[in-house]
């Protein structure tokens, strides 16, 4: 597997905090039917897998160490390497590595777009936000052991009908990970605020999605600007950015599962004028609601979002 990260509007190998502001790292998928998804160990996935300076992604990262040692930071909580550990690093939370001599185990990447069959995973996903550094007993290691190897080997092998194998595991992965105990972040040092949290909670509701800001802050009970900067602190993300977001994401979910026609899949996302809807839908996709359900979700990985191919089977 190759992989490079590149940032946004840059050039060179892009490593670094500039002016400040942690880098911004996409996951881009080059190959026109590739999925929003990868995967590998920390030495297929590269350099990148390890980084020791504050970054951030566009997409979801979940780790699941299995040896080394060091501190691995997330936002402002530190937590010393006693493997094994299960990871999950939201979109916009800042990250890296330090004194880190390893670590080994295993890197799943992967876009809000490829949990389309399992939309309630994002609010899981969400939920592991306060308590991110899962520690697996046993039990839960060798589960979680089987569940990444037979992911692999599906994304390696790339079989027949192996897109839906792998979102199936890895739903079954974010579940069980749900349901792990674990040691919460002090307030102190907590990634999201209550305010971003409520925030969060609502556009996770793809049947009543919120379709402003100020309607956000109004079932929230704070102004506009207390709920932008609540937010950007705690994901480095707009309010208005995530609300796109959610309403892209349930408007593809609906153009892929559902026989409702445009007209009625923008409705359902709160656009009343459909040609707004298919303004806006290619605005966030790059394609049209109508080419997008023709192409059965191909156009799904988002040609914004450094560049990890898929591995080819074996000879």
């Amino acid at each position: 597997m190759r992989g490079t990260t590149v940032l946004p509007g840059a050039g060179g190998n892009g490593c670094g905090v500039v002016d400040g502001v942690p880098p911004l790292h996409r996951l881009e998928v080059p190959m026109p039917n590739a999925l929003p998804f990868a995967m590998g160990t920390f030495d297929t996935i590269g350099a990148m897998s390890r980084a020791d300076f504050p970054h951030r992604h566009t997409f979801y990262e979940i780790v699941y160490v299995t040896g080394g040692s060091g501190v691995h930071v997330l936002d402002l909580a530190r937590f010393a390497l006693r493997p094994p550990h299960l990871c999950v690093i939201a979109p916009g939370q800042v990250h890296q590595w330090e004194c880190a001599d390893g670590p080994e185990g295993w890197v799943v990447l992967f876009t809000d777009d490829f949990l389309l069959d399992h939309p309630d995973d994002r609010a899981l996903l969400r939920g592991l936000g306060p308590r991110p550094w899962l520690e697996l007993d046993a039990e839960a290691d060798a589960w979680t052991s089987s569940l990444v190897a037979e992911m692999y080997e599906e994304y390696r092998t790339g079989a027949e009908g192996f897109h839906g194998v792998i979102r199936a595991l890895l739903h079954v992965l974010v579940v069980r990970a749900a349901r792990l105990p674990a040691r919460p972040v002090t307030p102190g040092v907590a990634r999201a605020s209550g305010v971003a949290g409520e925030f969060t909670a609502l556009v996770a509701r793809a049947d009543d999605l919120p379709s402003s800001v100020r309607a956000c802050a109004d079932r929230i009970g704070v102004s506009v600007g207390y709920l932008t900067e609540a937010v950007k602190e705690a994901t480095g993300r707009t309010p208005g950015e995530l609300i796109r977001q959610a309403r892209t994401h349930e408007a593809k979910r609906l153009l892929l599962h559902t026989e409702l026609s445009v007209r009625q899949v923008g409705s359902r996302v709160g656009f009343d004028d459909p040609a707004y809807f298919c303004r806006f839908f290619r605005r966030e996709t790059g394609t049209s609601p109508g080419d997008f359900r023709r192409g059965g979700g191909d156009f799904h990985h988002d040609h914004r979002l450094a560049s990890i191919a898929r591995p080819g089977p074996p000879a």
